[in-house]
């Protein structure tokens, strides 16, 4: 819708410099121009859920789990990969290739495999936006799972305001690329 929801996230998640400005996780600077400052992508520990998943189509379901974890260097947490499946329902799914799976099936094993990359943030960008209806009633429910059980500040855009009603604790309104509200969920009435 123009209003610069997706350019937001991919600058939190460093694919994208700000023109100007200061970006702060956990603490930790990670743009600050007028400093100089560019923490590349890799170096962020942020979870990213694209709106179509972005599996790679030639490794199975265990294989892109394990992805995130491996490209951070961390070590294989068999206890964390149970949560994490048993979270998502996405146990039976892991010798799937993802051609073979549902789209919603797909989002959920996107979202576990940013979770078992143990991020300090997850971005998720209209996780639901190229699902069916039927598909986002099966998947909003993992997502509020996951908002109330994993314990990771999640930044969700979306232009549904039923889901965002359902999930969000505090929503900032985007309106041609400036913050035009911000708040509880009472911003949307």
């Amino acid at each position: 819708s123009g209003a610069g929801k997706t350019s937001l996230i991919n600058i939190i998640a460093g694919l994208s410099q700000p023109d100007r400005g200061t970006i702060v996780v956990d603490g930790e600077t990670l743009d600050d121009t007028p400093r100089g400052i560019h923490v590349p992508t890799w170096r962020r520990r942020i979870g990213y859920v694209f709106q179509d998943a972005r599996l790679f189509p030639h490794l199975d379901v265990r294989q892109n789990l394990d992805y995130g974890r491996r490209m951070h260097g961390l070590a294989d947490d068999t206890g964390q990969k149970k949560r994490v499946t048993d979270l998502l329902d996405i146990g039976h799914l892991l010798d799937r290739r993802p051609g073979k799976l549902s789209g919603g099936e797909r989002q959920r094993v996107a979202l576990g495999r940013a979770l078992l990359a143990k991020p300090r943030l997850l971005l998720l960008d209209e996780p639901l936006g190229a699902l069916d209806e039927g598909r986002r009633a099966e998947i909003l429910p993992y997502l509020v799972r996951l908002r109330d059980e994993a314990r990771i500040p999640m930044v969700y855009v979306s232009h549904d305001a039923a889901e965002m009603r359902q999930l969000a604790t505090q929503i900032v309104l985007l309106q041609r690329g400036r913050v035009s509200s911000f708040g509880g969920v009472k911003v949307l009435s």
